[in-house]
C-alpha cells in the first residue's frame, strides 16, 4: 500500500486577515504592556499599515489611532474594541468595487 505524497506548500495563504485580526497579529509579536498610550502602541508596533478589507486596502495604524476618542488604553481588548468601528468605517467608506458592494448586500 502506498502513501500519498505530501502536498506542496503554496505561497498563497488560505485566508486573508484584515482589520482587528491583522492588528492582533502585530500585537502578538510586539513587546507592549497595557495600560498604554496611543504613541506607545504605534511605537511598539512600528506604525504598520493595517489592511481593513480583503482587497488590499490599508491604513497606517497611527492614522486609525487618530480617530479614537481616548489617548490611553487600559487593556488590549479596550484598544481593539475602539479600533473595530474605525476599520469598519474605512472598509465601508472606500466602497471597493461595484461587485464587492453587490456581494455585501445580496445573500450569495
Amino acid at each position: 500500500m502506498a502513501a500519498r505524497p505530501p502536498q506542496q506548500d503554496t505561497s498563497s495563504p488560505d485566508s486573508v486577515e484584515f482589520g482587528i485580526a491583522a492588528l492582533v497579529g502585530h500585537l502578538d509579536q510586539a513587546e507592549l504592556e497595557f495600560p498604554a498610550t496611543r504613541d506607545e502602541v504605534v511605537r511598539a508596533l512600528g506604525d504598520p499599515k493595517i489592511p481593513y478589507d480583503g482587497s488590499g486596502g490599508a491604513v497606517a495604524l497611527s492614522e486609525a489611532m487618530d480617530s479614537l476618542p481616548k489617548q490611553t488604553f487600559d487593556t488590549e481588548s479596550e484598544l481593539l474594541d475602539l479600533l473595530h468601528p474605525v476599520f469598519e468605517e474605512y472598509r465601508v467608506s472606500t466602497g471597493g468595487s461595484l461587485i464587492g458592494r453587490l456581494r455585501s448586500i445580496l445573500p450569495f
